[in-house]
């Protein structure tokens, strides 16, 4: 597949959109240092110039806004699971990234003998659970504080999925020389800084609780690897981050709960809050997947919300979403009272590597 491609908007449908939508995700993932599942991503691609396979044409006469709904990484992760698990030898060297091979052909070949287990893979959206991105959330938090909201944070995240930032208080950071969260750690984050450090403060967590529509039990074997085929592979330190989220879940399980967004968000804003508590809503890579009529319903909620809060009682709302024009996570921060308007922290590598900060 050319690198060139068309313009698309997250809610286009349609062939065109298909097709746009795969070229775009090559071109995110080679901009995020992931090599081979670019190529995965463009053999996929091919198959839609003459879909022969039920899977090709599923794919080809998608219905939903195949951006919005992770398609190209649906079907990728289908593809990784089958080498994860051995089933499909073929595909090791694309996975080795080697040279003068042709992706397509290997990629036509697998999808041909393994349809009935590549097809669930496209009935539901990725899990991207990245322990990584979790940094982007305690340099907001910082910044906050150093806003004068209260320290301590009563922390909500929807689409949790294995619940593994929700674990964010067992982890360290080391933010530019900005050191927050125990040593050594369940994990340990250092992401390349670019920019000021964050303001230096001590934060603390009253409170962390998720949700998902599918949650994910990291103690069961075969959940766990479906995460793992949603890890880019050249990216070896997640698979490491993900084993070690395995142990710390095992320990302690995350404090999850399945429910969808705007049923969460709704129930949990309507909870007593401690005086001397910054309650926030955070979410990351998750936006897009819900549905706009729950997209509404958390807005409505979180500003009904923010017009009641208080300085002893703030509340927060950080994102950490893609931008799919620049190929990169865009950080923003909203809280009340404080009027509640946007505002971009950071740019973002998509697992973790490295942060701009702006703030």
């Amino acid at each position: 597949m050319s690198e060139r491609y068309e313009p698309i908007e997250l809610g286009d449908t349609g062939p065109g959109a298909v097709r746009a939508a795969f070229a775009n995700q090559v071109a995110y993932c080679r901009a995020n240092g992931a090599p081979v599942t670019a190529r995965i991503v463009a053999a996929l691609a091919a198959l839609l110039d003459k879909p022969a396979s039920e899977f090709a044409r599923r794919i080809a006469d998608w219905k939903g806004a195949p951006l919005a709904d992770a398609l190209p990484l649906r079907a990728a992760g289908g593809l990784h699971a089958l080498h994860l698990a051995g089933a499909a030898h073929e595909l090791a060297p694309i996975y080795a990234d080697a040279d003068d091979i042709n992706d397509a052909a290997i990629v036509a070949g697998v999808v041909a003998r393994h349809q009935a287990a590549l097809l669930p893979w496209l009935d539901g959206p990725p899990q991207t659970n990245e322990a990584g991105r979790s940094s982007n959330f305690i340099a907001a938090m910082l910044w906050l504080a150093d806003k004068g909201l209260p320290p301590r944070f009563d922390c909500l995240e929807i689409g949790s999925s294995a619940g593994i930032n929700l674990m964010i208080d067992r982890y360290h950071y080391d933010l530019a020389g900005v050191h927050v969260g125990p040593t050594p750690g369940a994990m340990a984050f250092a992401p390349e800084w670019r920019g000021n450090h964050p303001p230096m403060h001590a934060i603390e967590f009253a409170g962390l609780k998720g949700c998902d529509v599918a949650p994910v039990d990291l103690a069961d074997p075969a959940q766990a690897l479906r995460l793992k085929a949603y890890i880019w592979p050249e990216h070896h330190v997640r698979f490491q981050r993900m084993e070690a989220a395995i142990a710390a879940a095992t320990d302690a399980p995350p404090q999850l709960i399945h429910a969808n967004a705007a049923d969460f968000v709704e129930a949990e804003l309507v909870r007593p809050q401690a005086e001397g508590t910054t309650r926030v809503l955070m979410h990351s890579i998750v936006w897009q997947y819900v549905p706009a009529d729950q997209q509404a319903r958390v807005t409505a909620a979180m500003e009904a919300a923010g017009a009641r809060a208080t300085a002893e009682r703030p509340l927060v709302w950080i994102a950490l979403e893609a931008n799919r024009t620049v190929h990169h996570h865009e950080l923003v921060v909203r809280y009340w009272p404080g009027g509640g308007a946007p505002v971009k922290l950071a740019h973002a590598h998509a697992h973790g590597a490295w942060v701009e900060w702006l703030g």
